[in-house]
């Protein structure tokens, strides 16, 4: 594995690195540029920065004012509000008329940490997965995340980005055969068992467990799915033809989000044993990240552990 970097602070490198490229992109934040890292595109580009302050409403309302006049915004916020408290503007001012914002939810994930379950934002893929036309990204490392920027800036239609608090492990720069496309999964280490499919750092979590895996005879397959909507449909149903179980794994609730959008899709086509695995229905709890982590069974061993109890159903 390579450097370790927050997805939010590659979200903004990759943003400023691109700024020159796409003279329409705009940056739109609601007081949280340090926290975001829009800070550095703030500082550089300053009559293209718009704080909007504690707003998240109307910044969204802005953006969508500035998409139909031929700009490209990105909103910026934490994932609790950016998903959460803008919904009905997301929903009806972005998504209806079909305008290409980018909604950036930055701090997603119970590995916010000690921010609590109040900041723990849990459901934003699912409510976000539910809007008609939304495309829902999640990548899973900075590699990605740079890849990702740029093709949502070129992308046409509305658009949610969630990024991380906590810098992770590049996986994907060094996967042989790599390649970044909207609405397509990789996969980034084969096996005939049992498909791990993971998103955003449970990624780099399934490839520890694969690890664990194979030195106890069991060949996981692992897919990175950054993008959660539209699901790879195609490589989900090769994954489930292939080995006969998934288990999915998300920083997120098991209600709706990965887990849902495998499980849904292969109930009608290709019914084999999907375990969903991510926060049950309960809120988040305070701490290190690494410990809240560890207390919803975000590790390697419990993933090898549900590898296993999947293997088994077949």
């Amino acid at each position: 594995m390579g450097e370790s970097k927050a997805t939010r602070a590659a979200y903004g490198e990759a943003i400023c690195e691109l700024a020159d490229k796409y003279p329409q992109l705009v940056v739109l934040d609601a007081d949280l540029a340090s926290a975001t890292m829009t800070k550095f595109f703030a500082a550089k580009y300053p009559d293209r920065f718009f704080d909007c302050g504690i707003a998240e409403a109307n910044m969204t309302g802005i953006a969508a004012g500035m998409a139909a006049s031929g700009l490209k915004p990105f909103t910026n916020t934490f994932a609790i509000f950016a998903a959460g408290r803008a919904y009905e503007q997301v929903r009806n001012s972005i998504a209806y008329p079909e305008l290409g914002v980018v909604v950036v939810g930055s701090h997603g994930g119970v590995s916010v940490g000690e921010d609590g379950a109040t900041h723990q934002m849990i459901e934003d893929l699912s409510l976000m997965r539910t809007i008609p036309g939304m495309t829902v990204v999640n990548p899973c490392d900075a590699n990605e995340m740079r890849l990702a920027v740029e093709a949502l800036i070129n992308h046409d239609g509305p658009a949610y980005l969630r990024l991380g608090r906590s810098a992770v492990e590049t996986v994907t720069s060094e996967c042989e055969g790599y390649s970044f496309e909207l609405g397509k999964g990789v996969t980034l280490r084969d096996g005939s068992d049992v498909t791990i499919a993971a998103t955003g750092l449970c990624v780099q979590l399934s490839l520890k467990a694969a690890e664990i895996l194979a030195g106890e005879g069991i060949s996981a397959r692992v897919l990175d799915i950054h993008t959660i909507k539209p699901l790879d449909e195609e490589l989900i149903l090769k994954a489930a033809n292939d080995t006969g179980c998934i288990v999915t794994v998300e920083e997120h609730t098991v209600i709706g989000g990965l887990g849902g959008a495998v499980a849904e899709y292969l109930s009608s086509v290709k019914p084999v044993p999907v375990i969903r695995h991510g926060v049950e229905d309960v809120f988040g709890r305070s701490g290190k990240a690494k410990d809240v982590l560890e207390y919803f069974g975000l590790t390697p061993e419990v993933i090898a552990s549900k590898a296993k109890e999947a293997v088994a159903l077949k």
